[in-house]
C-alpha cells in the first residue's frame, strides 16, 4: 500500500465529521478531514456558537462553541490530516480507490464518509423594508457573542427550536427579550415551549415584521402587522434584532462529483451500515437519509461508530475491534 493513500476520507468538518475523525483514529485508520471553511465546527460553530445545547448525552447543557472545543480536544489526540479551506470539486472511482480533487490538491482514498450536513448554508434573510440599513450591526442572524446583547432590548424573530433556544439563552443577558412569531403556536420541543411560557420573554404573536426604521436613542423601530388582519399593526423599539428563520442550504458541490449516488430531497440514501449505493462510500449526520431518521447531533454521533467499524471490517477483516470502548472482556 502507498503511504499516500488514505483509509478514510471524511468530507465535512462539522461536529459529526470531527467525531468521525476521532473514531477513525481509535481504529488506527489513516484518515483525512476535508473542510471548505477556515475552521472546523460547521454550522454549529458558524451560526450557533452561543446556543445552549440540551440533547448531548452526559452534558446537561453546553454551548455550540463548547461542544466544538471538546471535539477539538478529542480530535487533537489522533494522528490525522485536517485540511481547511478546501472544497471538494470532484470524487472519482478509479479501480478499487477513489480520487479526491479539491481546489488545492488531489489525494487517493479507499473509502469516503460524506459528513457535509446539508451542504453550504446561508441564513434566511428578513424580508422587510429598511433591513439594509441595519444588517450586520443591529440586525443579525446569529448570536456569536453574548456580550453584544448585554443589557439591551432584543427582539428574536422566529418560531422554531432555535428561535426559542436563543430567546431563552438571551433572557439572562439582555434587559428585555421579545419573541415575535407569525403564528400563535411554536414549533419547538414541548419542554422548551413550556420553559418559554414560564420565562420573562415577552411573546409577540401572531405578527410579521413589515418594516424597520430608526427610532429614538439609536434604537430600531420594528413595524409588525398582525396576521389575518388588514390594518392592525404594532411598533416595538429595540436595540438588537436576532432573526432566526433557519437557513438556506445546498449541496451543489456534490452534484459535480462523478459518483452516482441515490438521493432523496438533497440527502443521500443509505443502508443499515450507513453505506450508500456505492461500495465504501458512506454518509452520516444530516446528509444520511433512512426511514425514521432524526436529524439531530446525537443521532449523527451514534452513526459514526457504525460507519467506521464497517469500513475497517471491510478493509482489514482480520482486525477485530472491541464491541464498545468500555468492554471488560
Amino acid at each position: 500500500m502507498s503511504n499516500n493513500i488514505y483509509d478514510i476520507t471524511i468530507i465535512g468538518g462539522g461536529p459529526i465529521g470531527m467525531f468521525a475523525g476521532m473514531y477513525a483514529g481509535l481504529r488506527n485508520a489513516k484518515f483525512q478531514i476535508i473542510e471548505s471553511l477556515s475552521e472546523l465546527g460547521g454550522q454549529v460553530n458558524a451560526l450557533y456558537p452561543e446556543k445552549t445545547l440540551l440533547d448531548i448525552p452526559a452534558y446537561p447543557r453546553l454551548t455550540g462553541r463548547q461542544l466544538v472545543d471538546n471535539l477539538h480536544q478529542q480530535l487533537d489526540n489522533m494522528d490525522g490530516d485536517i485540511k481547511l479551506n478546501q472544497t471538494v470539486i470532484n470524487v472519482e472511482k478509479e479501480n478499487h480507490l477513489f480520487k479526491i480533487t479539491t481546489n488545492q490538491e488531489i489525494t487517493e482514498t479507499k473509502s469516503i464518509i460524506i459528513a457535509v450536513g446539508n451542504g453550504a448554508f446561508t441564513p434566511r434573510k428578513l424580508n422587510a423594508d429598511g433591513t439594509d440599513e441595519f444588517e450586520g450591526d443591529q440586525l443579525v442572524y446569529t448570536a456569536k457573542n453574548l456580550d453584544d446583547f448585554k443589557d439591551k432590548n432584543v427582539l428574536v424573530a422566529g418560531g422554531g427550536d432555535s428561535a426559542i433556544d436563543q430567546a431563552l439563552m438571551l433572557e439572562d443577558v439582555a434587559k428585555q427579550v421579545y419573541l415575535l412569531h407569525r403564528r400563535n403556536e411554536f414549533r419547538g420541543l414541548e419542554h422548551m415551549v413550556d420553559l418559554l411560557k414560564k420565562s420573562s420573554v415577552k411573546l409577540v404573536t401572531p405578527y410579521l415584521i413589515k418594516k424597520l426604521s430608526v427610532a429614538n436613542d439609536n434604537q430600531v423601530r420594528v413595524h409588525a402587522k398582525k396576521m389575518r388582519t388588514d390594518d392592525e399593526f404594532i411598533d416595538l423599539d429595540v436595540d438588537k434584532i436576532l432573526v432566526n428563520y433557519g437557513f438556506i442550504s445546498n449541496n451543489k458541490d456534490m452534484q459535480g462529483w462523478d459518483l452516482d449516488l441515490d438521493e432523496d430531497h438533497h440527502a443521500t440514501k443509505v443502508g443499515p451500515t450507513l453505506e450508500t449505493n456505492m461500495h465504501n462510500v458512506y454518509a452520516v449526520g444530516d446528509q444520511a437519509k433512512y426511514d425514521g431518521k432524526q436529524t439531530i447531533i446525537a443521532t449523527g454521533f451514534g452513526e459514526v461508530p457504525i460507519v467506521i467499524n464497517a469500513i475497517m471490517n471491510d478493509l482489514y477483516p482480520d482486525n477485530h475491534a472491541p464491541i464498545h470502548s468500555t468492554q471488560l472482556s
